[in-house]
């Protein structure tokens, strides 16, 4: 699969004639088996490029953000921390602010399915990626982590066993050490040593995926395949991402296994801002992110049935980005060690270099 990011919903970065050129020379380079693209609210983009797609018998699926990235289109009610504060946004990135919404409102679901049904189910397309299908992660410190806090999901937490004041009132007494973890293994993860922490992240991946299910589940209803935007495992349930829920209502996921991308989503850059956010708290481990790592992660996803299809980061960029072609072939191969289903050329073919499209 590929990526193609058209930016804003308001001003796509390319048109139909240049996106359909970049694919015909990507084609020829490697074997196509979907394009991923959006999410420009731009109609003729879509229908022209889902013309050449499907005279050559290749799928294409909207690229649409879930519980981020909507407040142009949507009237969305915003995410809070446990103390009823909106979290800082992150904004380093260009063209994505990481505003998040609250992932249990009722409205904000609807709203959602909604976009696609008054805006794209026209357009041709044959499947919907799912992004941003989690809350604020550590890149702007605690506050997203420790949420959503708002009535309706207070009232979730406590459908799991979880006492929102109890959590609050724990954190507010540890500090850092709220997050302390006994280690790390492959097989469990992250242990935390505190059990209110443990109860807390547990539950907050059955509220945010049970959402994330309910959007997919009336996507699958219109006929649509369903993709899903995940973070590499061993940070997926700080951001409520739980992988046992999700697989269950996925035709595949695409973790993002970012080694080298230094901005929200890359492995490494999300455990240096996690570390910073939680300089008190206790064992969490060294790691290196090489190919080995890449790997482990990979493993942990061998139990579930829907299809994987890892993701590789391919586009260059000086500052977030600094990839060459000897750490793209570094990672494929690596991925094809593994027991996947193909992967994803990472999130913009449009500004990748032809040297990164290898086999």
């Amino acid at each position: 699969m590929v990526q193609i990011s058209l930016g804003d919903w308001h001003s796509p970065d390319y048109t139909a004639e240049q996106i359909i050129s970049r694919l015909d020379t990507v084609s020829k380079l490697i074997p196509i088996e979907k394009v991923i693209i959006g999410w420009s609210d731009n109609k003729d983009i879509y229908r022209q490029v889902g013309e050449y797609l499907h005279g050559r018998n290749i799928r294409m699926l909207l690229w649409l953000p879930v519980f981020a990235e909507t407040d142009g289109v949507c009237d969305n009610k915003p995410a809070v921390d446990l103390w009823g504060k909106q979290p800082e946004n992150y904004e380093k990135a260009a063209g994505n602010g990481f505003r998040f919404t609250c992932p249990s409102d009722p409205q904000n679901i609807a709203n959602v399915v909604a976009l696609y049904d008054h805006m794209f189910n026209d357009c041709g397309f044959d499947g919907v990626f799912l992004d941003r299908i989690r809350t604020q992660s550590f890149v702007t410190g605690v506050s997203g982590v420790l949420g959503c806090g708002c009535p309706v999901c207070v009232e979730r937490f406590a459908a799991e066993g979880v006492d929102i004041q109890t959590v609050k009132a724990e954190y507010e007494s540890q500090g850092d050490a709220f997050f302390s973890v006994k280690g790390y293994s492959t097989a469990d993860g992250f242990i935390f040593e505190n059990p209110v922490a443990e109860s807390f992240f547990k539950a907050k991946g059955h509220v945010v995926s049970n959402s994330v299910a309910a959007v997919a589940d009336s996507l699958h209803n219109r006929g649509l395949e369903v993709g899903m935007d995940l973070f590499a495992p061993f940070l997926a349930p700080f951001v409520g991402q739980d992988y046992a829920i999700l697989a269950s209502h996925a035709d595949f996921f695409k973790p993002m296994l970012y080694r080298a991308c230094r901005a929200p989503a890359g492995m490494g850059y999300e455990y240096v801002q996690l570390l910073k956010s939680l300089p008190a708290a206790t064992g969490y481990p060294h790691f290196q992110f090489d190919t080995d790592f890449l790997k482990s992660q990979l493993r942990i996803m061998n139990s579930f049935s829907c299809g994987k299809y890892p993701g590789i980061e391919i586009n260059y960029d000086d500052e977030i980005l600094p990839i060459t072609d000897h750490y793209v072939r570094e990672s494929l191969e690596a991925v094809q060690d593994c027991n996947v289903d193909g992967v994803v050329y990472a999130w913009n073919i449009m500004e990748a270099p032809l040297s990164h499209f290898v086999k």
